[in-house]
């Protein structure tokens, strides 16, 4: 059972582009409460407008969404036209639906085998390690980005896209439904894949969920499953599948300790095998049918790398398998360019 949208009104009184969207600050009855306005969907925000926010979040004091986010501007953002020519919904039958031009449009028939290798992720800070290590062993690869449901929906929000795609890293972001708002969006994970490996011309892919988790601690009720339909797209199309898991020497929750349950559960429902990247001497219990594939990794280089260097709050230092485990993916994914 779904409850209400909680809405409020309130009264922008700062405003700082310097943030990957538009951070603000808003008046609500007279709290001064953070928030993030998508101007690509809500339009420009200024000082001064009055703005309708969602503070579900922040009153849930969730620590991945503990910001307001602005709904509707009602002082300069109701006399927006759509994207001309756009003609497929994203967010549709909300009240935030938008048109966009699916990806899949510039990619032609689909032709099987894509051979094609594909990295699938469970948290958005493996993707930095991921293409780091890819870089370091193949230089010039062109790797994308596949943004998938598991985590964070607008694509803005990521600061690692950013960061990559500054330093020629990411070859390309794709939003796929549910998530919007990258450079590119598609209608489905498949297609998403499908258009960057063909039309889009990236040598390899990386798809996973944005920044910020779900979670319900229950064994099927997390955003990390969402690898389990990433992995079964990619396997689709026969591309090479690897499995990047989700590995820890630093979180305090034992079910999180080493092997995460989270990569346990996806390995033990997929349909068929894939490959589960490992970091070199590490230790894995792996189901049986699961095929381990060892890589080298260089903590020290990608910590110099000035690249994000932090999951759930802790350091490199804090949590060294984490890191090692998903340079480890980014080592077999340059095995299978």
């Amino acid at each position: 059972m779904s409850g209400p949208l909680t809405l409020r009104r309130g009264v922008v009184v700062s405003v700082d582009r310097r943030a990957p969207d538009t951070a603000i600050t808003v008046d609500v009855a007279g709290e001064h409460r953070p928030a993030i306005a998508y101007v690509d969907l809500t339009g420009p925000v200024e000082e001064g407008d009055e703005v309708v926010v969602n503070v579900a979040a922040r009153d849930l004091g969730l620590g991945s969404g503990g910001f307001d986010i602005v709904h509707a501007n009602l002082t300069r953002g109701l006399s927006a036209d759509g994207a001309a020519g756009a003609h497929v919904m994203k967010l549709n039958y909300t009240s935030l639906q938008h048109a966009v031009d699916p990806v899949e449009e510039r990619a032609g028939d689909l032709e099987l085998p894509l051979d094609r290798a594909v990295a699938v992720v469970s948290l958005h800070a493996q993707l930095p390690c991921v293409a780091w290590a890819l870089a370091e062993a193949r230089p010039g690869t062109r790797v994308g980005y596949v943004q998938t449901a598991g985590g964070a929906l607008p694509g803005a929000l990521s600061r690692n896209v950013r960061v990559l795609r500054e330093r020629g890293l990411l070859a390309g972001h794709v939003t796929a439904s549910p998530a919007f708002g990258g450079e590119q969006d598609a209608v489905t994970v498949a297609g998403a894949l499908h258009a960057g490996l063909t039309a889009l011309g990236w040598d390899a892919a990386v798809v996973g969920p944005g920044p910020g988790i779900l979670g319900s601690d229950t064994a099927l009720g997390h955003g990390g499953l969402a690898a389990l339909d990433n992995a079964h797209a990619a396997l689709a199309l026969d591309c090479r599948t690897i499995i990047v898991p989700r590995m820890s020497s630093g979180d305090p929750r034992p079910r999180h300790r080493g092997l995460s349950h989270h990569t346990r559960t996806v390995l033990e429902l997929l349909l068929r095998p894939v490959m589960v990247a490992v970091p070199k001497g590490e230790p894995v219990e792996l189901p049986g049918w699961a095929a381990p594939r060892e890589a080298e990794t260089d903590l020290a280089g990608y910590a110099a790398s000035g690249l994000p260097a932090r999951t759930m709050g802790r350091s490199i230092e804090e949590d060294v398998l984490f890191f090692r485990a998903a340079l480890a993916g980014g080592g077999v994914l340059a095995e299978e360019v």
